[in-house]
């Protein structure tokens, strides 16, 4: 028995600069938010300081009285965006096929039973800072089980991610008050090749405790930039930041993706229209942390060029656009019509312009 993903074969995007991407950025990080906190409900700090008293982490929370009345749009997004994501990942090729699990991590049973398995259930806890913008969160890939067993939370991997702060690893960061962020992250293979990982986060504007985060890994050869694979996590919310120490095992509303159908192409090709908020870095003394802001109306024509279908009603693409500047997209279709999308778009010299998030609407096929 096996399980396959419905997919559309798509070749590999390959995309030639003028210059090298990546450009060094100053350590010390700006936030260019206009105020400092707002109130947190009061079952969010209640909760919030039994979860740090259990695991002897120590969480900033500050009593509504001692509150700024002023509004921040990081403190809004720190509020939304710390605490216990836990679901499932997976891994696709840049045509959109899932790939297996390593064969060392897959239980016997499963090995015995012809049964493919591709998905990593996952935690990720997180956590923002507002007296000085900073944030962390862990990916954590726990082993795979039959069943609910007791070893349910047995940890495979870990992935730590510092964004400000002494520890920062980031090369950009924009964010927005709903909890959606997007982000570049310079990293190396074993290869000695540099990687680029373009991380959109977006949260379900229906639900805010639902959310996906998608990430394009793309590979840098001097003055090439190719679509390396894509890594997919579907998560919810499951309370306050307690530094993962919970199980998940049944207790997770969500189950595996990767081998699901795939997003009909034909459901995002057209002309789209919505409100966009924009965070730019083309100034470079830009900082390197910066607001989603604004609410400017876009129109976009998506064709299936270069278009990669995936699970769970999502997208992406890496290609170049009309005017020679390389888009990286992703998108979640939510309804028939309806679709949230992050983009970054780099100049044709290389260096990032903009990155921005759309409340698409369908204009017209």
């Amino acid at each position: 028995m096996a399980f396959s993903a419905n997919v559309l074969a798509r070749s590999r995007s390959v995309i030639r600069l003028d210059s090298p991407f990546i450009r060094s950025h100053s350590s010390r990080l700006a936030c260019n938010s206009r105020g400092t906190s707002v109130p947190l409900r009061r079952r969010m700090i209640a909760a919030a300081a039994a979860a740090a008293a259990a695991v002897n982490v120590v969480v900033d929370v500050e009593r509504p009285e001692e509150v700024s009345a002023l509004d921040s749009g990081w403190t809004e997004f720190a509020r939304r965006v710390s605490g216990e994501w836990d679901g499932y990942g997976a891994d696709f090729t840049t045509d959109g096929g899932p790939i297996e699990l390593p064969e060392s991590v897959v239980p016997e049973a499963y090995r015995e039973w012809e049964v493919k398995v591709f998905d990593w259930q996952t935690q990720c806890p997180t956590l923002a800072q507002t007296e000085e913008p900073t944030l962390f969160y862990k990916s954590i890939k726990l082993l795979p089980t039959v069943g609910c067993e007791a070893d349910a939370a047995t940890q495979y991997s870990i992935d730590e991610r510092h964004i400000g702060g002494l520890n920062n690893k980031v090369s950009t960061f924009a964010y927005h008050s709903t909890g959606s962020y997007a982000a570049t992250w310079p990293v190396e293979d074993n290869t000695g090749y540099k990687l680029l990982e373009l991380e959109h986060c977006l949260v379900d504007p229906r639900n805010h405790e639902s959310r996906v985060r998608l990430t394009q890994v793309v590979r840098v050869e001097g003055t090439t930039m190719t679509l390396q694979n894509i890594k997919v996590l579907c998560e919810q919310w499951y309370g306050p930041f307690r530094n993962g120490d919970q199980l998940g095992g049944c207790a997770i509303r969500d189950s595996g993706f990767a081998s699901t159908e795939a997003l009909k192409v034909s459901e995002v090709v057209g002309v789209w229209e919505g409100p966009t908020s924009v965070a730019s870095f083309q100034n470079p003394h830009t900082t390197i942390l910066q607001e989603l802001v604004g609410h400017k109306l876009r129109k976009s024509q998506r064709d299936q060029d270069g278009l990669v279908p995936l699970p769970r009603h999502l997208w992406c693409s890496f290609k170049e656009n009309e005017a020679g500047e390389i888009c990286g997209e992703v998108g979640w279709l939510l309804d028939r019509g309806q679709a949230l999308c992050s983009r970054f778009v780099f100049s044709v010299e290389g260096s990032l312009k903009e990155i921005a998030i759309t409340r698409e609407a369908l204009v017209s096929e």
